[in-house]
């Protein structure tokens, strides 16, 4: 395996995959590296053996290097969950992922899908999403599943679940942060069960890892990467779906937006993207008629790969290791979950209707279920909120928001 776009087939037995959690696993090493060592020395088993030696070299304390019971148990773990191991360079390892030059050398997958069966698209956006961005997300995620696109995005609450759901009849994708048995958001839970029965979880982190800040946008540019776009259908401006965006720009990806009110901070993100060259997203066919010369050429790496966007000025991760380049070393964490970017869920049922309220109209038996509220509670609540001059009605019984209070 020469480079992140031109990958033998392989298959790696259990020995093998033991090597390979060994070495990325060790402290210091990223994706990066972890190919660096892999072509320098002709494998894993090998570049274990050479760590010490290349420490030495460079004066630099030698790494603490995961210990075979350390990735046995991983294994084994990981087989006890009914999940699996998934290297890069095997048949089933998502192509578009592949060509990125962070990829994870291996992924823990659960799910039947089979990931490189068909391009993707990732779907992504804010997790208090109004009414309008929830249906925007469904229509988009079942409209590309009817052309034969998969759809891809990061498990949280808002129009990442919605675009989960919507796609769990042609290919759904869920990409998360921690161990596949340390699920974030809980309340998920059920459409996390669902995903793991009818498509696919993927993470790049070893089970038991509990999420931390910094390990989202790891998780983004994975979302991005396994996908041909990313579609961005509403966010704040300091949002991580704008991280992913800006994944997707310099893997060379195409980036989608939904446009949105002038006085909507979720439509900010969104907005501003299309000013910068997204591409302007009214409904499925939108995002199709540019992914569609793709399909065919998906494996070219004049397609596919990094630096097609403009490089970062600095790191969205800690990077730096001892030898090259990787990711920030697995060890005990220290943060409390958090996926950061975006405000807090409302803690009342008062809070939740008005997020889900913007300037496009909402009947209320809808914000009914989509806040799984009753519709008497419902009324009540938008008498209150019409009362206190935060919303308005419009024909049919519907609502809004007053665009001065946004």
């Amino acid at each position: 395996m020469t480079s992140p776009s031109n990958t033998a087939r392989i298959k790696l037995s259990d020995d093998q995959i033991i090597d390979w959690l060994r070495l990325i696993r060790t402290e210091g090493v990223g994706p990066r590296t972890f190919f660096s060592l892999i072509n320098q020395f002709g494998g894993a088993a090998q570049a274990l053996k050479m760590l010490p030696e290349l420490a030495s070299r460079r004066g630099v304390p030698a790494p603490k290097i995961y210990t075979p019971s350390e990735a046995e148990a991983e294994l084994l773990a990981v087989k006890r969950f009914g999940a699996r191991f998934l290297a890069r360079g095997e048949a089933d390892y998502p192509k578009a992922l592949a060509m990125i030059e962070s990829a994870p050398p291996l992924l823990t997958v659960m799910g039947p899908l089979n990931l490189a069966a068909q391009p993707l698209v990732s779907l992504v956006g804010s997790r208090n999403a109004s009414t309008a961005g929830l249906k925007m997300a469904e229509r988009l995620a079942i409209g590309l599943g009817r052309a034969g696109y998969g759809v891809v995005s990061g498990l949280a609450r808002g129009i990442d679940a919605r675009a989960h759901y919507a796609s769990l009849p042609t290919a759904a994708i869920a990409v998360v942060a921690g161990g596949l048995d340390k699920l974030y958001p809980e309340e998920n839970r059920a459409l996390f069960e669902e995903l793991c029965s009818k498509g696919a979880v993927i993470s790049e982190m070893p089970m038991g890892w509990q999420p931390r800040g910094r390990d989202f946008p790891r998780r983004n540019r994975i979302v991005s990467g396994l996908s041909l776009g990313t579609v961005i259908i509403e966010a704040a401006r300091k949002s991580g779906s704008l991280i992913t965006a800006r994944f997707a720009n310099e893997q060379g990806r195409v980036v989608f937006a939904v446009p949105g009110s002038p006085f909507d901070l979720r439509a900010e993100g969104p907005n501003d993207l299309i000013r910068e060259g997204a591409i302007l997203v009214r409904n499925a066919e939108d995002v199709i008629e540019a992914l569609d010369p793709m399909r065919e050429s998906e494996i070219q790496g004049n397609l596919l790969s990094d630096g097609g966007g403009e490089s970062r000025e600095a790191p969205l991760w800690d990077e730096t290791d001892w030898l090259g380049t990787g990711l920030t070393p697995i060890s005990a964490p220290e943060e409390a979950p958090f996926d950061g970017w975006e405000e807090a869920s409302p803690s009342s049922n008062r809070e939740k209707l008005l997020s889900l309220l913007s300037t496009a109209s909402s009947d209320p038996d809808e914000l009914a279920r989509t806040a799984r509220i009753s519709a008497r509670e419902v009324q009540i609540l938008l008498y209150d909120l019409e009362h206190d001059g935060l919303i308005e009605r419009s024909s049919g019984g519907k609502v809004v928001i007053k665009t001065r209070q946004i």
